[in-house]
């Protein structure tokens, strides 16, 4: 089979009839599924649901004493700490256990910052004439949405294969005071799927800013969502940090929410011991404390992180399936045609794909007139401006096994579409 690029106009002018047919053929169909976003599938959220039965059974009381049906205990009840005091490699005064939402957690982190300061801020960011993140993209969109929406100028930072560009992220910091943080996802990223390797965490650890308030915002998001048994391994960035001399540096956060339900998990932010007690008298005006509840069901039902990891075996039968099929269509409709790059990610929820530059938004919009609905082209880079147009998150988890099928077919026509239509000018 030809590539592509090798075609002249005649024989690409008669493939474009062939895959015409094709995508007629697959609109006919009627197909209405989303690969939007990283959502687990009702099955994956069937797996815990009898937390939620019988898991408390009257006991609302955590072993320090405390009635979690009231108020108090502002950074979580013992047992919680100490599931992801095991998840994490944190001690029990490094971590506060939260709400269900590691992304809010997040965003009120950037707004104390923002307003109040951080641990050595000479003053709150906001009073500053520019605030600054680095954005190591492709990435999370709903970083940099947050970053855009509180008026945080983004700066690009390319991906390498073992993590951002640290050259470059090394001479942004260390030369511009304004540049205050700098967003990760460092293991099975989203959307590469990549694992930052040992030497990216360290180099991040001894990073010198030129900002003595610059923060390392690292969304451990997928720390235990393997696909198999041959995972990737991310060292500990907070103890990396104190081995360097810089304790202060990072904030890291991580939930449940793709363990046990994405509505009503748990979240948490792991900082140095310092941190965390300046972070705790931030929050004193912020909550009370919060709901204990399902802190404690979540401690009772897992029991420890041996659980959490047995748990996770399950979630990961569920969508290693789904994750082959995507790699399989790939690799069958695209790669003999010379179509495209790919990821094939040993965990998390994403695969990443480059289409030929120029297309991705073709390809977005053609799947989406064919009943499918993939993330917006651009949506990985800050501002949604990809400068290749190529890049497409594809996000496999929430479809069935079948349903993806007929997604991956419609997805590759549309690619083997939008690159034809640009290479005969249309």
């Amino acid at each position: 089979m030809l590539y592509y690029r090798d075609m002249n106009k005649e024989q690409l002018a008669e493939e474009k009839k062939a895959i015409d047919a094709a995508y007629a053929e697959i609109r006919e169909k009627g197909l209405n599924l989303t690969m939007a976003r990283g959502i687990p599938a009702p099955e994956q959220l069937d797996l815990t649901i009898n937390m939620l039965l019988h898991c408390l059974d009257g006991d609302c009381k955590s072993k320090s004493g405390a009635d979690c049906r009231s108020y108090g205990v502002l950074d979580g009840i013992p047992e919680a700490k100490e599931l992801f005091m095991e998840m994490m490699h944190v001690g029990a005064d490094e971590v506060i256990v939260g709400g269900n939402s590691s992304l809010q957690m997040m965003y009120d982190t950037i707004i104390r910052a923002m307003q109040l300061g951080v641990l050595g801020s000479e003053k709150p960011w906001c009073k500053y004439d520019k605030v600054k993140f680095l954005c190591p993209a492709p990435g999370y969109d709903r970083h940099f949405a947050m970053c855009e929406a509180l008026g945080i100028e983004m700066i690009p930072v390319e991906y390498k294969k073992d993590g951002p560009d640290m050259d470059e992220v090394e001479r942004l910091v260390s030369s511009d005071e304004s540049i205050k943080g700098i967003w990760c996802v460092p293991k099975y990223s989203n959307p590469t799927g990549i694992t930052y390797s040992d030497e990216v965490v360290r180099r991040f650890a001894n990073l010198k800013p030129a900002a003595k308030d610059f923060r390392i915002f690292w969304d451990n998001a997928y720390c235990v969502h393997h696909l198999s048994d041959d995972h990737d391994h991310l060292l500990n960035i907070i103890e990396e940090c104190r081995k360097a001399g810089n304790p202060d540096m990072v904030f890291e956060f991580c939930s449940t929410s793709k363990i046990s339900f994405p509505g009503g998990g748990i979240a948490v932010i792991c900082a140095s011991k310092d941190n965390i007690d300046f972070i705790k008298s931030q929050m004193a005006f912020q909550t009370i404390g919060f709901d204990k509840l399902n802190q404690l069901r979540h401690a009772k039902y897992f029991k420890n992180f041996a659980g959490i990891k047995e748990h996770m075996r399950f979630h990961a039968a569920i969508i290693r399936p789904k994750f082959e099929v995507v790699l399989y269509m790939l690799e069958k409709e695209l790669m003999p045609r010379g179509l495209g790059e790919w990821t094939r990610p040993k965990g998390g929820y994403f695969i990443s794909f480059n289409a030929p530059e120029g297309t991705a938004k073709r390809i977005v919009t053609l799947a989406k007139e064919g009943g499918v609905i993939l993330t917006s082209a651009g949506a990985t880079y800050p501002y949604g401006k990809d400068p290749h147009d190529s890049n497409i998150r594809i996000a496999p988890t929430y479809p069935s096994v079948s349903d993806l099928r007929q997604a991956m077919e419609l997805f590759c026509v549309c690619v083997r579409m939008a690159t034809v239509e640009k290479l005969l000018g249309e």
